[in-house]
Parts: C-alpha cells; sequence; structure tokens
C-alpha cells in the first residue's frame, strides 16, 4: 500500500476544485498514480486549464485510471451547477484549488477573482454544508474540507522574519484580498456551522506543467526564444520558492491529519529575489543552449507592478513538527529540472499575453 492511499483511507471520493490547473493538476495526478480514489475534478476549463498531464498521466498507467478521473466542467460562480457537481461527487474530501491567481490580472481587472475566488469559495461552502450534513456518522468522521491559499494574504514583509499560522492579514492586490476573503469564510464555516475544515497557505510554486504568465516559465521562454526577458522595478522583490510536488506531498497530509480548524503554512526555505531567480535560469540556459550566451543580456528592467510587494517567506516549522512534513527539492535542484522541462517543449509553448 502507498504511503497516499493509507492516508486517504476511507476517504475514496476525492473532490478537487481546480483540477486542471497547475497545483491542482499535480494532485490529481498524484491521486491517479499512487492511490485507487475515484477523482471529481470541477474545473471551468479557463484560459489556464490543461488536462494534458493528466490524460498522460492516464496513458502512461493505462488500465481503469481513467475511470477514475471524472471532469465535472463546472465554474464555482454557478451556485446551482456547484449544487449538482456535490450531489453527482458524493465526496469524502474536498479540495479546494480553484482561484483564480496572477497578480497582474486581477490589477487589470478584479472582478473576475471577487467572482471566483469569494463567491465561488461561498457556493462551494454552502453545498459542501448540505452535503456535509445528509452523511451518516462514520462519513461525517472521514469528511474533510480543505481549503488551499498563499502567502500573499499576510501582505509584505521587511527584511527580517517569516509569515507563520499566526501572522494578521494585510493583503494588498486584488488577487490576495479575494483569498484572504475565502479564508475568512472557511474559517466561519468551521466555527459557526461545524464544517470540518483545514487551511493551507503556500508560498510561491514553480515547476513543469505551469501556465507560462508566472515569471519562472516566462523567463525560460523569453531565454529561449531569444526575447527580452522583463524584471520588475529594482529586481530585489523576494520570494520563497516551493517546488510543486513538495506543495503536493504537504497537501495530501495536511488534508488527511491535519488538526480540524488548524491552518499549516507551507513553504520550502527557498528565499531568492527575482534577479536571483532570473540569473540562476539565464545561467542553466548558458549551459544547454551555448550558442545564445550570455541570456543575461537579454535581461530588461521594466516599470514596476502597482503595489508590489517587497518580500515574502515562510516559516513551516508547524507543518513539519506535527506531521513531518519538509521540502524534498532544493531550489537548485527544482529549478533545474523546471529548466530542462520548459526548454524541451519550447517550441509549443508561449508567453501568455
Amino acid at each position: 500500500m502507498t504511503k497516499e492511499n493509507e492516508l486517504l483511507g476511507n476517504r475514496q471520493r476525492i473532490l478537487i476544485t481546480g483540477g486542471a490547473g497547475f497545483i491542482g493538476s499535480a494532485v490529481v495526478r498524484r491521486l491517479l498514480s499512487s492511490t485507487n480514489a475515484i477523482i471529481f475534478n470541477i474545473d471551468k476549463m479557463g484560459y489556464a486549464s490543461d488536462l494534458k498531464s493528466i490524460n498522460k498521466t492516464i496513458n502512461q498507467l493505462g488500465g481503469e485510471t481513467g475511470n477514475r478521473h471524472r471532469l465535472l466542467k463546472v465554474d464555482l460562480a454557478n451556485k446551482d451547477d456547484v449544487k449538482k457537481a456535490l450531489e453527482e461527487s458524493d465526496p469524502d474530501l474536498i479540495m479546494h484549488l480553484a482561484a483564480e491567481s496572477h497578480v497582474d490580472r486581477s490589477i487589470a481587472g478584479p472582478e473576475v477573482f471577487i467572482q471566483s475566488n469569494i463567491n465561488g469559495t461561498y457556493n462551494l461552502l454552502e453545498a459542501a454544508r448540505n452535503h456535509y450534513e445528509t452523511l451518516n456518522n462514520q462519513r461525517k468522521n472521514d469528511f474533510r474540507f480543505h481549503h488551499i491559499s498563499t502567502d500573499e494574504v499576510f501582505g509584505s514583509l521587511g527584511p527580517e522574519g517569516s509569515f507563520s499560522e499566526t501572522t494578521p492579514y494585510d493583503p494588498r492586490s486584488p488577487y490576495s484580498a479575494s483569498k484572504a476573503a475565502s479564508d475568512h469564510l472557511v474559517r466561519a464555516w468551521h466555527h459557526t456551522y461545524g464544517m470540518p475544515v483545514v487551511l493551507t497557505n503556500c508560498s510561491n510554486n514553480y515547476g513543469p506543467w505551469q501556465y507560462p504568465e508566472k515569471l519562472i516559465p516566462v523567463v525560460i521562454l523569453k531565454a529561449a526564444n531569444a526575447e527580452n526577458i522583463p524584471l520588475y522595478g529594482d529586481g530585489m522583490n523576494i520570494r520563497d520558492w516551493l517546488y510543486v510536488e513538495d506543495h503536493v506531498d504537504a497537501l495530501l497530509l495536511a488534508a488527511n491529519v491535519g488538526k480540524i480548524g488548524d491552518s499549516y503554512c507551507i513553504g520550502g526555505y527557498g528565499e531568492k529575489t527575482n534577479k536571483q531567480v532570473v540569473n540562476k535560469i539565464c545561467e542553466i540556459m548558458d549551459e544547454i543552449n551555448p550558442g545564445k550566451e550570455p541570456h543575461a543580456r537579454l535581461i530588461k528592467s521594466v516599470k514596476d507592478r502597482p503595489g508590489h510587494d517587497r518580500r515574502y517567506a515562510i516559516n513551516p516549522e508547524k507543518i513539519h513538527k506535527e506531521l513531518g512534513w519538509k521540502a524534498k527539492h532544493n531550489f537548485e535542484e527544482g529549478i533545474r529540472e523546471t529548466v530542462k522541462w520548459y526548454y524541451s517543449r519550447r517550441e509549443h509553448l508561449k508567453v501568455a499575453k
């Protein structure tokens, strides 16, 4: 029996929202390859949704694997459709990953972030509450609602310190404000209605299959195509980078054995300035594409993002001590693997406009 099967126990009907997104699809792939669970994948199939990695996993595993993945094309903003999806999936575990997540897009058009991240979470919570109340005692004891959030809800750090589970909320962008609101809704449904919830707040994820609008895939593809690489402001904004497969390990632990009503901060001790990240990618590109070196010559400073948070860093001590999780990949290993993955697919991938 795999460790993932042991973690799930009686939870064999898993509802994942945003399961065609970057992190969600990584969770789906892991569950398909390491468990016997039936996975109901709620995704509105928006611009950043992609089933290629899931279909590839299904093809590799063969057999009945494909029958265990069921796509429900549903927009969480549609309350009636969400209710029907919960009735159809009859879940033992809900992992809520669906969210509009790109800060630049939230600045340009915040309304969709309010609809998806706040109203969508409300609709899901209400449907989950109605579902929970229909369960027998055994299934109620096993049922969990896991809400996946971001470190951006905590605002911006100075040069010292790190975010933890007790850090006050201080969101600075429409994206982080909408995620903060969804966190508060989940906690309210726990305290008011007794919903068995667990929350996690993660640092910046990276790895294969990320939609190329985020920093790391954008830089790799720009470098591969000998295009100018944009770097916001002075490039000294700091993020705490977490390899996506390490995040999946943490999510499955928190969802299944995390303390009900608690939150867990997930970070990989991977603090880097944006400038360091971009230069590291260029350094790796010099090795694998030596004819175009030095790739760093392509780096161009651009006007900074409005309200650009200066520094994020997470203290993952709680999830390490309580659940035994720690990141397996350091940034050097993870970024090298990621660069090679994108470079090998450069002709089929384009940077999002």
